[in-house]
């Protein structure tokens, strides 16, 4: 690694995180990434929409329903809903309570944010781990839908990685919440 010359000054707190590296990097494609996921949960909700829609015209018009139709659609909901999940971290959309948060000072919000954020990443770390391994079990075992004998562990992959898109997600968070409170503690 090379040293920077001497006559060269460091950059200052609020300029560090500007420039190109690695950090920047992942997070440009991880966020990225949870975009193309977004739009896969997006793809699975009009899925949703047309299976049902069918599986209703189908039993009122020709008085058979789609085969299957019930199971198709809850693996659609699985990719619906956790595909959607690191977008929606990202863009900050789940549900928070801070009435209490919000009446704190600067700081105070910032080491709260700061705990908030570190469990969360630890919660999705662990989810992430556990699906997988639940995934695995899945896939020794051959367990399989009823009516159409669909595998159910690639869709608890899918999840799995949904999970560790979200853990990247909320570790980007976690360091600009990180850099957010140098910035407030530095003058």
């Amino acid at each position: 690694m090379e040293t920077p010359p001497l006559d060269q000054e460091p950059l200052r707190v609020r300029e560090a995180g500007s420039g190109k590296g690695v950090i920047n990097a992942l997070d440009k494609y991880v966020v990225w990434l949870s975009k193309i996921f977004y739009w896969v949960a997006g793809l699975g909700l009009i899925g949703m929409l047309v299976l049902v829609v069918a599986d209703i015209i189908g039993i009122k018009v020709f008085s058979r329903p789609v085969p299957g139709g019930i199971e198709i659609v809850t693996f659609l909901a699985v990719v619906a809903a956790g595909f959607a999940m690191a977008y929606t971290a990202f863009m900050h959309g789940h549900v928070a309570v801070d009435f209490v948060v919000d009446k704190l000072p600067k700081r105070p919000k910032l080491v709260v944010s700061l705990i908030t954020v570190l469990f969360s990443v630890g919660l999705m770390a662990v989810l992430s781990y556990y699906t997988f391994k639940y995934a695995g079990k899945l896939k020794t075992t051959g367990e399989v839908s009823m009516t159409q004998k669909i595998p159910f562990y690639p869709f608890v992959y899918g999840l799995a990685v949904c999970w560790v898109l979200t853990t990247l997600i909320l570790i980007r968070e976690f360091v600009r919440t990180i850099a957010r409170a140098v910035k407030t503690w530095t003058p």
